[in-house]
């Protein structure tokens, strides 16, 4: 399967870049950013054009060889650490980097790109466990040639990963066999990440996508229109509480009133064992400018006050299961979490 290349090093270790593709200039140019220090790099992360937190981890693991270069490797783990506060793989990447033994650029980016290649493994271990939620959901369907029809928000897919996506792992793997899929991509306001970008690599990669303002999620849950809903994780709680995408707790909560059921798909590396619940993890705040100016020009009156929460946080008790490369979690509680992780392996 061909995936999208969002992130490249090019080069040796002492003279090479990090080539970022710049996904706020999706759909409508595929355009690229050369990071030759970690200051680009998280310039990068904050702006969005590297999002998703497994992406995230990744390009930062990157941006501290970067660093290295310039013998900062400290100065740059801080600037880096700054770019973006919910990701939990941004944390534990740079905790990971920061161990490496000798700090050269040469040993930063076989671990750098072991973290790449990792993330890529696990998204297919993740896809795998996804896939056989699929193909039980559509057993229980009448008729073994109907679809099953996936609702995700945001964009966990290749974009947002060092391989083929964590929420769209299963669906790509279901495509490739032949299985028939349709998916449902909200657009995901205020940066319509949805529309942007999952709709985007989707469409690119042959699955059949059908895009959806975020407040018609209600409608189509109760026409029957959607059979499940998977969507990706930027931090998770020792508890089972999820941090996503604004919008992501509302979908929960109608899945859980239209009888459906609610997936999150992350990697262990998205786990914070040491954060006990959701009320203890850090929501980004974003401009205003998102809102009041999200279409090229003002959407709103000059002026007005906007609230602008990059994520929510989804309850434990609203998620079905989550899927990970070590297994699916369910029931949903620190307990399950800790018996498939096993002991201090995730993030934290």
């Amino acid at each position: 399967m061909s995936v999208i290349k969002n992130i490249q090093w090019l080069g040796d270790a002492e003279t090479g870049l990090l080539r970022l593709l710049d996904q706020t200039r999706l759909p409508g140019q595929e355009a690229y950013l050369d990071c030759r220090c970690a200051q680009e790099v998280a310039d990068a992360i904050q702006r969005l054009s590297v999002r998703g937190a497994p992406a995230i981890g990744i390009a930062a693991a990157y941006g501290c060889v970067l660093g290295t270069q310039q013998n900062q490797f400290d100065e740059s783990a801080e600037q880096l650490a700054r770019s973006r506060p919910t990701a939990v793989n941004l944390f534990w990447a740079l905790r990971r980097m920061a161990r490496v033994v000798p700090r050269t650029p040469e040993a930063l980016l076989r671990e750098a790109r072991a973290i790449h290649e990792e993330d890529a493994a696990m998204c297919r271990k993740i896809g795998e466990h996804a896939l056989a939620l699929l193909e039980r959901h559509r057993r229980g369907k009448q008729g073994s040639a109907e679809a099953i029809h996936v609702l995700t928000h945001c964009n966990a897919g290749a974009l947002a990963t060092g391989g083929i996506g964590t929420a769209t792992a299963g669906i790509y793997l279901a495509h490739q066999r032949g299985l028939p899929i349709r998916v449902l991509a909200d657009e995901t306001r205020p940066l319509l990440q949805g529309s942007r970008l999952t709709a985007f690599e989707l469409a690119a990669a042959g699955v059949h996508v059908t895009l959806i303002c975020d407040s018609m999620a209600a409608q189509v849950m109760r026409s029957g229109r959607v059979d499940l809903i998977i969507t990706g994780a930027d931090r998770i709680a020792a508890n089972g509480d999820t941090a996503n995408k604004i919008g992501t707790y509302a979908l929960a909560v109608l899945a859980r009133h239209h009888g459906l059921p609610f997936y999150v798909a992350a990697p262990s590396s998205t786990f914070d064992l040491e954060t006990p619940d959701g009320s203890r993890i850090p929501i980004e705040q974003r401009p205003d400018q998102e809102i009041t100016h999200g279409l090229g020009g003002p959407t709103a009156p000059r002026g007005v006050e906007a609230y602008n929460p990059a994520f929510d946080v989804t309850p434990a008790d609203l998620i079905s299961a989550i899927i990970t490369e070590k297994g699916v979690i369910e029931p949903v509680s620190e307990t399950r979490i800790r018996q498939v992780l096993g002991a201090g392996e995730a993030a934290g």
